[in-house]
């Protein structure tokens, strides 16, 4: 028989865990989602998603490599982050299962082999009320700005949700879209892993990023002043 489980208890899981922000989101929100990509086309029974995110340091926007190596390992810390918490809501006696923060489904798009994640943790992130996603198409934090990777747990616990954030952070700014070297911003059809793999390269299985402009020339990489 499950356990009584609530929305802080959940959040302090997170935080122990080594998260600095976690948000709640439930299941019948992503219905924007595509087929294939909603919570409980991973899990029938989900209810509830939880959001899980970390910061990464700003300094290693100065350099290429150090950049790269960030990402790497925070992929990896944080997919190891989400099964830390999912083990726990499992041993509280509901249905879990973590999203992996780099992992998903190999999909073939124009001729092209892709992968893209379970579902998608940065709309997943805004719904669950930690930030806004911007015409950079990164999910920005009131605190920490675009500087979050993020993972998830899908679970059958029926948790107290957050508010979804609702400001306007874009407004006239097009400064992502104008440096953009491949024109990868100027809209939903044009943005995508086609567009920008000029910018990246896999060596050892890993990636290695050449570009990151989208995230350096926000005005809000550092935070949004004002957002509640």
């Amino acid at each position: 028989m499950a356990n009584e489980l609530t929305s802080a208890t959940v959040k302090e899981y997170g935080i122990s865990a080594g998260a600095d922000v976690v948000g709640i989101a439930v299941s019948k929100d992503f219905g924007l989602a595509p087929d294939g990509y909603k919570p409980t086309d991973v899990l029938l029974e989900c209810l509830s998603v939880i959001v899980l995110g970390t910061a990464f340091s700003p300094e290693v926007l100065n350099d290429i490599d150090e950049y790269t190596a960030s990402r790497n390992a925070m992929l990896t810390a944080m997919t190891n982050l989400a099964k830390n918490v999912a083990k726990r809501i499992k041993a509280d006696g509901f249905k879990t299962k973590a999203i992996s923060a780099s992992g998903g489904k190999t999909v073939e798009t124009n001729g092209r082999k892709e992968l893209f994640g379970h579902i998608s943790l940065k709309h997943a992130a805004e719904i669950a009320g930690l930030g806004v996603i911007g015409k950079n198409y990164l999910l920005t934090n009131p605190q920490y700005g675009n500087l979050l990777w993020f993972s998830a747990v899908l679970t059958d616990a029926e948790l107290m949700p957050d508010k979804k954030t609702e400001t306007t952070m874009c407004g006239n700014c097009n400064k992502c879209i104008d440096a953009c070297p491949v024109g990868a911003l100027h809209s939903l059809v044009s943005f995508g892993k086609n567009d920008c793999s000029n910018f990246f390269t896999i060596e050892d299985r890993k990636f290695r990023i050449k570009c990151f402009l989208c995230r350096t020339i926000c005005p809000h990489r550092f935070g949004i002043k004002g957002m509640a």
